[in-house]
């Protein structure tokens, strides 16, 4: 249907984008670590086993 909004480390980024850690429910996490990818480029490590990565919303 649609296209996944939360990514697990080690996926690869579908799109060029900045990229922030949410918590397992989708939760904001205090001090989130952030990346830059381009697409193809696969997700680094969270700094917590439980997160996931997730595209920065735009303002």
């Amino acid at each position: 249907m649609g296209q996944s909004h939360q990514f697990e480390p080690g996926h690869k980024a579908p799109n060029n984008g900045i990229y922030v850690e949410i918590g397992e429910t989708g939760s904001m996490v205090q001090n989130p670590k952030s990346v830059k990818l381009k697409a193809g480029e696969r997700f680094p490590e969270t700094s917590n086993h439980n997160r996931k990565w997730m595209p920065k919303r735009k303002p």
